[in-house]
């Protein structure tokens, strides 16, 4: 049976009706390709399902097969956040007796044509996304270029039957509310991660929940992105509005942190004021004082998970979606 001639970059730029030169650049995301022209391009690559050729480019950079960690956030972030070093020193250590290489492409949700441009270069052969946001293009991208991915986190609704691995954010919410709850909170707020992000959104979720099946007002919410500052901020929000917070479901620990910092640098007492619950069992969750109690979202286990998958879909075959079980982990904030 003769084998099916893939298409090549001749291929897409006679469909499109361009020069090769332009149809290169323009898989190279170079902006000074008219908007017509690109449209054009982008149009024929779907159409005939092209992929720039890596054993062509191997004649002038020969390297091993590499997969790419996809990261739409701002470097410092990337770089001093734990969750991302936890991701990213797992995947590297699954992959260490491999001969896959592992390239890291950031850039802020802002700044899409970086990542685009590299990833259209062709200098992958899969990619994991990690901190999807809504909004941030890149499902668009490796649909259009059928690169293989799998996604830390689940995609938004929009972006169905992308290949995920994802930990139970909405039990997760319901147990860190429910611990607070137990301990005999009822004016309990949240600093809710950021609502475009699927985690932040079903984190949140779960707070409602809990809180709804307790018969407790869920009207305190004020959102963070995450970070330690945002955290807070929240807080000092939450304060303003219900000077008598007992308890603060934070959606990361980072945000934890600092709100257990808010409330310490006001003469309130931790845990016997306000109890704090955080999310992620991060190495940050053991070194405050007291220790935060928080809810094991095993980000071990999301990035070995998300290698395998991405290279049994790099086989050529078919993968599910998982989701990994939440747990609370019980320290002395709550």
């Amino acid at each position: 049976m003769p084998t099916k001639r893939l298409p090549t970059l001749e291929d897409v730029a006679a469909r499109a009706g361009v020069s090769r030169a332009t149809a290169s650049r323009v898989v190279n995301a170079d902006p000074r390709v008219g908007s017509s022209a690109r449209e054009a391009v982008h149009a024929s690559i779907r159409d005939l399902g092209y992929r720039p050729n890596r054993a062509a480019r191997s004649l002038v950079r020969p390297d091993v097969a590499s997969i790419a960690v996809v990261v739409p956030e701002a470097e410092e972030r990337v770089f001093s956040d734990p969750f991302f070093s936890a991701i990213l020193g797992a995947i590297y250590t699954k992959l260490a007796d491999s001969p896959v290489q592992v390239l890291l492409a950031v850039a802020p949700p802002g700044r899409r044509d970086k990542i685009e441009r590299y990833l259209r270069g062709g200098y992958t052969d899969g990619a994991i996304v990690v901190s999807h946001h809504r909004d941030d293009g890149i499902s668009d991208v490796l649909r259009e270029i059928q690169l293989p991915a799998v996604y830390i986190g689940r995609p938004h609704a929009g972006d169905v039957g992308l290949p995920y691995v994802d930990v139970d954010n909405v039990t997760g919410g319901m147990l860190a509310t429910q611990r607070l709850i137990d301990g005999g909170r009822r004016r309990i707020g949240t600093v809710a991660g950021p609502q475009d992000m699927v985690s932040g959104a079903d984190r949140l979720a779960g707070w409602r929940r809990a809180m709804g099946q307790a018969g407790l007002a869920d009207d305190l919410v004020e959102y963070g992105d995450f970070t330690a500052a945002s955290g807070g901020v929240a807080l000092q929000q939450l304060l303003e509005r219900e000077p008598n917070l007992d308890g603060v479901f934070a959606a990361s620990d980072l945000m934890a942190v600092s709100v257990i910092q808010e409330l310490q640098g006001r003469g309130i007492d931790v845990p016997g004021d306000v109890a704090v619950v955080g999310f992620d069992d991060s190495q940050v969750a053991e070194l405050t004082r007291p220790p935060l109690t928080t809810v094991l979202s095993t980000t071990t286990g999301l990035a070995r998970t998300a290698v395998e998958m991405l290279l049994t879909l790099l086989e050529g075959q078919q993968v599910e979606h998982v989701i990994l079980p939440t747990e609370l982990v019980p320290r002395d904030s709550a």
